[in-house]
């Protein structure tokens, strides 16, 4: 039976780097292609468009189906002001599959090093991975209100979404440096302090790994100050996308970075940790990089193709090291340009199944 991945390749450049990452794919397996089958649907921005929402039914049901899912980007200011927005299908996503852990692995590469705003000296080295609690929080707590003088939110969190987001970082950690930091605030919010208390318990059931506790704050700036210092980082929703997008300044770029989110169910969500661009849609100078690292991944972790995704990563960064850069990252090339190098790579080199 085929491997089934559903793409919601979504809105601006999602469609171009979808498409870019998946030629890639199919390059990279090679006679094992046959094995896979992958079919769009409409999502976000897309999905109102051609279907009155931004997660249609019939999408919702094929990603329930799917072994994998790939997702380019959402959202821009065309749907801004809508009763519905793209970012209301992604959160109802989550929420029904029950995607409750965000990964995003944090590298700097040493072609990416003199595009870093942090010095060399400082960023080369860096390798960690945030783990941020996904499906509970402030955004999904209630109750919450918008009034004209007043405005509140609701943080809540129960003990059993924080166990399972630690223990997720717990098993990470022990594949790497065995290393954990939980990140809160737990001198100032209750959700922190059970926060803190539930990650020591979790901690004895991993007792080859450390576990550390530091403030948002703090983690914050030594993130910036001392990012080789990081190994697995833990924390809470808001937390976890305020530090990931500080952590995604280190490479340079947004363009390369990319992010999984795993549910209880076993179907796993792979994208790029950017935005939908609007601004350079349709140009055909979008970087693709992100997306196709999150093919690699994908078919790392939910497919064990693990000697395709290296290749597909080592592909990327020759290309690049070869001066193939797109524009923001210095470079002339076109989105085409840069896929077309880095399939040319795959085709000379080895680690595909032709």
């Amino acid at each position: 039976m085929k491997k089934k991945i559903v793409v919601l390749a979504g809105d601006g450049i999602g469609p171009e780097i979808s498409a870019s990452a998946l030629k890639v794919m199919e390059a990279a397996l090679g006679q094992a292609a046959k094995d896979f089958e992958w079919t769009n649907y409409a999502f976000g921005g897309a999905g109102i468009d051609e279907k009155g929402a931004p997660l249609p039914e019939e999408t919702l049901t094929a990603c329930h189906q799917a072994d994998a899912i790939l997702l380019g980007a959402i959202g821009g200011p065309k749907w801004e002001k809508a009763e519905q927005t793209p970012e209301m299908g992604l959160l109802a996503l989550r929420k029904a599959l029950n995607l409750f852990a965000n990964i995003r692995p944090i590298q700097v590469p040493e072609v990416l090093l003199p595009l870093s705003p942090v010095k060399e000296t400082i960023v080369r080295g860096t390798d960690f991975i945030i783990v941020r609690e996904l499906t509970s929080g402030i955004y999904f707590g209630e109750p919450r209100h918008l009034g004209e003088k007043e405005a509140y939110d609701t943080n809540r969190y129960h003990v059993d979404e924080i166990k399972r987001i630690v223990r997720q970082a717990f098993k990470i950690a022990q594949t790497r440096k065995k290393k954990v930091l939980s990140v809160d605030k737990a001198n100032v919010l209750a959700t922190s302090k059970l926060w803190r208390q539930v990650a020591e318990e979790v901690a004895l059931e991993f007792p080859d790994c450390t576990l550390a506790h530091q403030y948002v704050d703090s983690a914050a700036m030594k993130i910036i100050q001392n990012p080789t210092d990081f190994d697995v980082i833990v924390t809470e929703n808001l937390f976890g996308d305020i530090l990931s997008d500080e952590a995604s300044v280190l490479p340079g770029t947004l363009g390369v970075l990319p992010s999984a989110s795993y549910g209880v169910s076993g179907v796993a969500l792979y994208e790029p940790i950017h935005g939908s661009a609007p601004d350079i849609a349709g140009k055909n100078i979008a970087n693709p990089v992100s997306m196709i690292l999150s093919v690699a991944m994908m078919l790392r972790e939910s497919f064990e193709q693990i000697e395709i995704a290296a290749a597909i990563e080592t592909a990327c960064f020759k290309v690049m090291e070869a001066g193939v850069l797109t524009t923001d990252l210095g470079g002339q090339a076109t989105t085409t340009e840069f896929t077309d190098k880095v399939i040319d790579y795959l085709k000379k080199g080895e680690g595909t199944n032709e």
